[in-house]
């Protein structure tokens, strides 16, 4: 049976993995190659090649997350990956040098999709909002289980301030904060998020979701908030949902 394969774009390594959509899990195991430097479209669809070269040959779709803001397949950011992104329609190009059907999705926006399907937010109703706490703040928006996709709620600005170049997890290492400091900063992100938005349910991800416990219980905001299950799965799984839908 063709399963969708899933690639996970990253500023330090690009993996991917066959994904099984009835387990919401991996087909086979991830493989991870780094990522190119100048990490420019065609030196990377290069290395999708590569990747996908190292599984039996499939016709099934692939997708792929892109740390920017995608439209139409079309990259139109590229915060932390090469300028030459913006306007590369990612979708043909990958599409060629694969010689499959190529889908691309944002990578928080892949994420929240794996985690509303399969994960912490599975069989939640209302508005779930997804944000990944790693170099910026990513964020996935998913209502009813449809994606409002793009919503960048990372680039908030809030008293002065960008979000993620204050509440990140980066920047709780940068600024040396103790868990309840973070804390602080992050209950007046989400103050805010639940103020904008009113969502029903507030899923973690990101690295550092791994120790929640330290953080979450001290993040004081009426909203459920709960850590992503996923976790570095969410991106390959839900790339691989995307290009299955499309």
């Amino acid at each position: 049976m063709d399963l969708p394969f899933g690639i996970d774009f990253g500023g330090t390594g690009i993996k991917g993995a066959p994904v099984d959509l009835a387990l919401g899990d991996f087909a086979g195991d991830r493989q991870k190659i780094k990522t190119p430097k100048p990490a420019t479209p065609k030196a990377v669809a290069k290395v999708f090649r590569e990747l996908v070269g190292r599984f039996p040959a499939s016709s099934a779709p692939v997708g792929v997350t892109v740390p920017g803001i995608v439209h139409g397949g079309v990259v139109w950011s590229a915060a932390n990956i090469d300028a030459a992104w913006v306007g590369t329609d990612a979708d043909s190009l990958f599409t060629a040098a694969l010689q499959r059907d190529v889908h691309v999705v944002n990578d928080a926006d892949a994420a929240g999709l794996a985690e509303v399907e399969y994960g912490a937010a599975k069989g939640r109703n209302g508005l779930v909002i997804v944000t990944t706490l790693g170099t910026g703040i990513g964020s996935a928006m998913v209502h009813d289980g449809v994606l409002v996709p793009n919503s960048e709620l990372g680039h908030l600005e809030i008293g002065g301030r960008v979000a993620e170049k204050w509440a990140s997890n980066v920047f709780r290492e940068q600024d040396g904060l103790s868990w309840k400091e973070w804390a602080k900063r992050l209950t007046t992100y989400y103050r805010t998020l639940e103020r904008l938005f009113s969502p029903d349910l507030i899923v973690v991800g990101g690295g550092v979701s791994k120790e929640s416990d330290q953080f979450l219980p001290l993040i004081a905001i009426e909203t459920e908030i709960v850590p992503a299950a996923l976790q570095n799965r969410a991106g390959i799984v839900g790339a691989a949902l995307v290009a299955s839908r499309a």
